[in-house]
């Protein structure tokens, strides 16, 4: 591919593509570098922090890349469209999961009696917030969880998280507002300033 250059690093996500469309190997493996670990940590969030599932679904992920990259809405901004895929992988796997729902606490019983003895650092208390704010994404629908995630953890825009979505800017606003209000009310106990926890 000469006329794709060497130096892959400094091509956008959107020419990668269109060169992996083109069989360029080089191209998968620059984006794969770019977008894997983000990846990871999205189905991590996503998938009840089970970091090995999470694995899987990025390594599936990119099998579907590699395998059928003509799939690529090529009108699309890459970022926005790999996060809609991985969006609609866990909505796939949430309707195989449905007893999740009664199982939801298992492996977290222990997270409300961690030590709260005087000595405990700050960073324990940010690690055991942490804990409970995953418990309580958890239990969240699935639509708010998704949103969160993407604005407070993959640090997302208000218009990516809509175009991931498909709703409406406005609609992304009000999920936010109502998740941030129900998560507050539920971690309460962490105060003084939950939003910098979220970070």
């Amino acid at each position: 591919m000469g006329l794709f250059g060497r130096n892959y690093t400094n091509r956008t996500d959107e020419e990668l593509m269109a060169a992996i469309v083109d069989g360029d190997k080089r191209a998968f493996e620059e984006l794969y570098s770019r977008y894997a670990k983000p990846m990871v940590n999205f189905f991590c969030r996503m998938l009840w922090k089970d970091r090995e599932k999470a694995q899987d679904f990025m390594q599936d992920l990119f099998t579907k890349i590699v395998h059928k990259p003509e799939s690529y809405d090529a009108s699309r901004p890459f970022k926005t469209w790999i996060y809609s895929v991985a969006n609609n992988m866990c909505k796939n796997e949430y309707r195989k999961q449905e007893v999740r729902k009664n199982t939801v606490n298992m492996g977290h019983e222990n997270f409300a009696v961690a030590d709260t003895s005087a000595d405990s650092s700050r960073a324990i208390d940010h690690g055991k917030f942490q804990e409970m704010l995953q418990v309580e994404l958890d239990k969240l629908e699935e639509i708010q969880r998704t949103t969160f995630v993407l604005r407070f953890k993959m640090d997302m825009s208000i218009k990516e998280i809509a175009e991931i979505t498909e709703a409406s800017e406005g609609t992304v606003k009000s999920r936010l507002f109502y998740t941030l209000k129900k998560l507050s009310e539920k971690l309460k106990m962490f105060d003084p300033k939950l939003s910098n926890a979220y970070e």
